[in-house]
Parts: C-alpha cells; structure tokens; sequence
C-alpha cells in the first residue's frame, strides 16, 4: 500500500502553428529552406546559391527597362485556329486555358522603353503560355518589334524561353522562324544591333532561330539551350553525351554563347553593351579612307 496519493497532472493542449503556405522555397541546389519573399525581391534569384527561377514577362520588363518607360505594342495579336487542330481538347479551348493560366494574351510580351536612357525595342518570351511555343501570333509580334527597331533606328533585344514550335499551327507555325530571321537580316543591314538572351529553357525552333542570331548572345546561368533534348540525341547518336551538355556554361565554353550574366546583373551588361554598339559606335565620326 502506497503511503503517498498518486499525483494529479492536468494536461494543457496547444494548437500546432502552421506555417502559411508559400512563406518558404526550397532551393534546388543548397536544399535550404529560403524565404520566398527574398527571392522575389532579388529577381527569383537566391541570393546565395544563384539559382535563377522561372520569372514572368511583365516582372522581366518592369526590372530591365528605366521606370516607366515601357510602351506595350500588338497586345491584341492572338493566337488563331488556321488548322482546326483538335486533340485531348480543341485548340481554342487550349487557348483560353493557357491566357487564364498565365494571364497573358501570348507567350511573348512586346514593345518599347528604354536602358540607361538608352531606346530599345523588345519582346520577352513567357514559358507560362504554352510553353513558350512559337506560333503564328508570337511570331508576328517578334518581327513586329524587330521592325519597329528597324523604323525607330534603335537597337532590339529578344528575351527567349521556349519548347519550340507550337504543333497546333504545323507548318505556319514553323515559317515564323524564317519570317523572323528575315527581319533580323535587315536589321541588320541597317547597322542596328541585336541583343540575344536566352533563359531556361530555349529550345526547338526558336534555338534554331532568332534565339541564335544576335549581335551579341547572353544567357543566363544553368539555362537548358539546345534544338533537340538530349534524351533524342542521345537515342540517335547512340553516344554518351559529355557532362553539362547544353546548359549554358557548356555552350559558353563551346563558343554559342558570348557571356553568362546573373539575371540580377543583367540590366546593367546590356546598358554597357548598348553604350558600346550603339550610343558610341553613332557618336563616333565616319572613317574617311585617303586613296595615295
């Protein structure tokens, strides 16, 4: 017999504090736990690792261009049915899903402002609309920025992230790769320069395209680049592919890329850049050649 009573323990129950969903991001390459609202800030850049994460057109546009100069052109440009494509669901159906999706009307945002003072015309892909795939109105707002370069005699930048070309337009949406290269080819010819970023990822026609071309070719850190993926190349090659293959450190070291520029870096690469091909190059006096 217990010459002690038993001691009575009251119980105090607490709620488990949840934390808001979203409040953190996990970094890929570290595996820490970030708070979002600092990547945000930083341009959807860790700041310690430098991972780049995916980032919209309009964020893109409203961190590059000096405030309050950017004039959205062709907004009403949208995406047609010329085939009649239907799969799982109709094309349009398809459409208004990706618009709903990505509050975009297209997987490319254009128009014009200015870097540093400096006038620039620019369209910025958006791989949140269909994957960024190339159809008949990207296309067109494409070229329609590399004109508007052309008529305003100012240089062009492309921003590009695509899967390729959109297979719901078949071959109209392939001839955008020509009808962009063209237009290039003539701004070219008018002396003006192109900038070229590529961003994760950019592959299919628009590699083997505009995306390519440029005066001058940046790219992003980690950025897959490439036509095919290389799953098909390898199937098709039947060889080992070398480490690294088609990232942009990979293709910097081969010779298709000119720089690798953080994104948070960016805006100030091509403001030197623009002072140097354009600003300095129209300021300089015409070189007269003395014939003896």
């Amino acid at each position: 017999m217990s010459h002690f009573d038993k001691p009575t323990y009251t119980v105090r129950r607490t709620r488990k504090k949840e934390i808001p969903h979203g409040l953190y991001t996990k970094d890929p390459v570290s595996g820490d736990a970030v708070f979002t609202k600092e990547i945000e800030d930083n341009q959807m850049v860790v700041p310690k690792s430098g991972h780049h994460f995916p980032i919209g057109a309009r964020e893109r546009i409203a961190k590059l261009l000096d405030e309050g100069t950017f004039k959205e052109a062709d907004a009403d440009v949208r995406s047609a049915d010329p085939l009649g494509f239907v799969d799982s669901s109709p094309y349009p159906t398809r459409i208004k899903k990706y618009e709903k999706e990505s509050g975009l009307p297209e997987a490319v945002i254009c128009g014009t402002g200015s870097i540093q003072g400096i006038p620039v015309s620019l369209a910025v892909m958006d791989f949140r609309f269909c994957g960024g795939t190339l159809g008949s109105a990207a296309g067109e707002k494409i070229t329609r920025a590399i004109e508007t370069a052309l008529a305003k005699k100012c240089p062009c930048l492309i921003f590009s992230t695509s899967g390729g070309a959109r297979m719901q337009e078949g071959i109209l949406s392939l001839m955008q790769m020509a009808k962009t290269s063209a237009a290039l080819g003539r701004l070219a010819a008018a002396g003006l320069p192109y900038i070229s970023i590529l961003t994760h990822p950019t592959t299919g026609g628009v590699s083997a395209s505009y995306a390519t071309l440029g005066d001058v070719i940046l790219a992003e850190p980690g950025a897959l680049i490439g036509f095919a993926g290389p799953r098909v190349i390898k199937d098709t090659t039947k060889q080992t592919l070398p480490p690294g293959f088609q990232t942009s450190e990979f293709l910097l070291k081969h010779g298709l890329v000119d720089q690798i520029v953080s994104r948070t870096e960016l805006r100030d690469r091509i403001g030197e850049l623009l002072l140097a091909l354009f600003v300095k190059k129209k300021a300089a006096p015409p070189t007269t050649v003395v014939n003896t």
